[in-house]
């Protein structure tokens, strides 16, 4: 059974357990600025295992963050343990040009509270609170707009930035799944000198400023304001300043 004080003393979450769309909205962005987005464990020979027990000992024990399957298949299991209806979903990512990958490629999160939320903590840079799901209007968060709009058989996740173009991020459909589905794409992801996660080392997570993110051996800073996005980057000197770097801002000792 899923330690639930476990995991809320882990996101820092102090608030309201009534399954409603005030207390989904806290746990997200809680979540998400305690948890960060990472593929570590792919570069450091950890197999990652898509079941409750270990991503509860991961990212809860031993403090670490991970990526889409890992944060919100775990996410999901604390939502189901506080009562909230919850549904794990196939999306297929846009790549820079516009074209979306294969089945699976993505794990986002649909809770019904009477509307229906798509809820997300495993995309690294994008919403920071639930999207009302069957709102077809843009959705402003910070500086961007989020907007889903239907597209043949498929929902898409658009995202626009103060003075860019709308981007896709990613479409899905609204079929539940559970973890066995995400299987081969999640050893995909892990092994296939294809997958960007393979391609180098991430680390990143949102703060109240803005979002933190270590990118190989660049530290990058971006904070929100009232104005344009201001965004600051550094060179990482080396293995021993990467691990204090993963320690100071992101809790993570590998």
């Amino acid at each position: 059974m899923l330690d639930i004080k476990a995991y809320l003393e882990r996101i820092h979450y102090h608030g309201s357990l009534v399954p409603s769309a005030e207390t989904l909205r806290a746990l997200q962005v809680a979540h998400l600025l305690a948890v960060p987005f990472e593929n570590l464990s792919i570069h450091a020979g950890q197999p990652i295992l898509l079941e409750d027990e270990a991503l509860f000992t991961k990212i809860v024990t031993n403090r670490r963050g991970g990526f889409c399957y890992e944060a919100n298949g775990l996410f999901a299991g604390l939502l189901r343990a506080l009562g909230f209806d919850v549904a794990m979903l196939s999306a297929e990512v846009a790549n820079a040009t516009g074209e979306f990958g294969p089945d699976f490629d993505h794990m986002a999160l649909m809770v019904q509270l009477g509307q229906r939320w798509l809820v997300d903590v495993g995309f690294g840079d994008s919403f920071l609170e639930p999207l009302r799901l069957d709102e077809r209007d843009g959705q402003r968060q910070g500086s961007g707009v989020f907007q889903i709009i239907t597209d043949g058989n498929y929902l898409v996740l658009m995202r626009r930035d103060e003075g860019e173009e709308w981007k896709a991020q990613y479409r899905f459909t609204l079929r539940p799944y559970t973890f066995a589905d995400y299987a081969e794409m999640c050893r995909y992801h892990q092994t296939s000198p294809e997958s960007h996660f393979t391609r180098g080392r991430i680390c990143s997570r949102a703060t109240e400023q803005g979002r933190i993110t270590l990118s190989d051996m660049r530290f990058i800073t971006s904070s929100i304001g009232a104005g344009p996005q201001v965004r600051q980057e550094r060179t990482v000197t080396g293995e021993k300043e990467y691990a204090e770097v993963l320690r100071e801002h992101f809790g993570i000792v590998l």
